[in-house]
């Protein structure tokens, strides 16, 4: 499912036409040679020296549009992976099991997000979704639990189109929705419907390194059917005394309601723990209502899937994108990010509920509003974060 880091969307950093530059580090490489004499100074020769010698022996071309002829996860301008399996979870829902190419490390906290792009209908649309895995240093393979939503071109295309051996493109593990090291002696996690995602990598992770403390998890589903995952956590808490696993199917059982008594009665010590909740906007705003009438707001952690909307959309107006020359008329209720990828830009974007500030951009001239709260930014060169505003009135990015 996709998602913010801290917050997040239903369904962050990394540009899809560049290269995150910490992945680089992969490639390079020093081979010292030294003579006989003593005396002599050893040379150094880099990777990158290697690469830039081979640029000009291949020009016009690159090394890479020779190496991804022969391997197509051989890439260094862009983090690419190969889909191995898509496993179905539920009839809307599917695991991805993709294999990561070149300048992929396999050090994602428990709870993170990942982008992740595919090509549909020509064009390549990007989304985040949480990483379902636990993370394995020595791993050759991450995966990613997706679930159909009506109004998700992307998502219904990962669940019920996208074949084994699809190539896609990646960016980089991002939020800040994860499990600490170590764990926290106590632990409530509330989740609803996709939302276990993210809580399922740091299960995994937990049961893995056999720190499984004293953990409760309440999943609600609208039924037993559709409540992802739900096997296998029926399995881990047989195998772990400390995990506590209580259901409630919607349908049949109604609304969990904080307010009423029934956390006391699910869980009689919640004061006492650390939480983690994800799921839908109103289960969410409930929980943070909860907490904060408690004076334990610190204890709880937010996983959005949507953003919350409190503010007006703004007027529209025409973007103009001044580095790549692209301009694009749009209306009040499409944010500047999407205007971008709408217009072929290449926005760099992360969690796409405005947690995690990776789509921040300078906005040389103009007016946008936050649609979270109605605020407008009409400063020259003024950071905005582009995933969360709309255009009032004409706007210059820098980008």
């Amino acid at each position: 499912m996709p998602r913010a880091g801290g917050s997040r969307t239903s369904g962050c950093v990394y540009t899809p036409q560049g290269v995150d530059e910490s992945s680089t580090h992969l490639f390079t490489e020093r081979v010292t040679s030294a003579t006989s004499s003593p005396t002599a100074k050893q040379s150094r020769l880099s990777w990158e020296g290697v690469r830039r010698a081979a640029d000009k022996l291949t020009t016009p071309l690159l090394p890479d549009d020779y190496l991804t002829l022969i391997n197509p996860l051989w890439s260094s301008r862009e983090l690419r992976g190969r889909v191995e399996e898509v496993i179905p979870e539920t009839d809307d829902a599917a695991t991805l099991i993709i294999r990561p190419g070149w300048g992929w490390h396999y050090q994602h906290r428990p709870g993170q997000f990942v982008g992740i792009g595919v090509q549909v209908g020509g064009k390549f649309q990007w989304r985040s979704y949480s990483v379902s895995s636990a993370p394995v240093k020595s791993g050759r393979t991450l995966s990613i639990t997706v679930r159909a939503m009506p109004e998700g071109k992307l998502s219904e295309h990962l669940v019920k189109g996208l074949t084994p051996g699809t190539i896609v493109r990646l960016a980089t593990p991002n939020g800040d929705f994860v499990l600490p090291d170590p764990p926290p002696p106590k632990t409530l996690f509330l989740v609803g419907g996709s939302g276990i995602t993210p809580v399922m990598s740091m299960l995994r992770t937990l049961d893995r390194r056999n720190s499984m403390g004293d953990v409760v998890l309440h999943y609600s589903s609208t039924t037993p059917e559709r409540m992802i995952f739900r096997a296998e956590l029926q399995e881990l808490h047989e195998k772990h005394p400390t995990f506590t696993f209580r259901e409630r199917h919607t349908d049949a059982d109604g609304i969990f309601a904080l307010d009423n008594g029934t956390l006391g009665e699910l869980c009689p010590d919640w004061r006492e723990r650390e939480v983690w909740a994800c799921g839908p906007g109103p289960m969410l705003d409930a929980a943070e209502g909860h907490w904060e009438a408690a004076g334990l707001e610190d204890q709880l952690h937010l996983e959005r899937f949507s953003l919350a909307l409190k503010g007006d959309g703004g007027e529209g107006g025409s973007l103009s994108f001044q580095n790549s020359g692209k301009q694009i008329d749009v209306d009040g209720a499409t944010t500047v990010l999407e205007a971008g990828e709408q217009a072929g830009v290449g926005m760099p974007f992360g969690c796409r509920v405005g947690i995690c500030h990776t789509c921040t951009v300078t906005m040389i001239s103009g007016t946008v509003r936050d649609l979270r709260n109605g605020a407008e930014f009409d400063q020259p060169n003024e950071q905005v974060q582009t995933c969360v505003t709309v255009p009032v009135g004409p706007c210059v990015l820098n980008i």
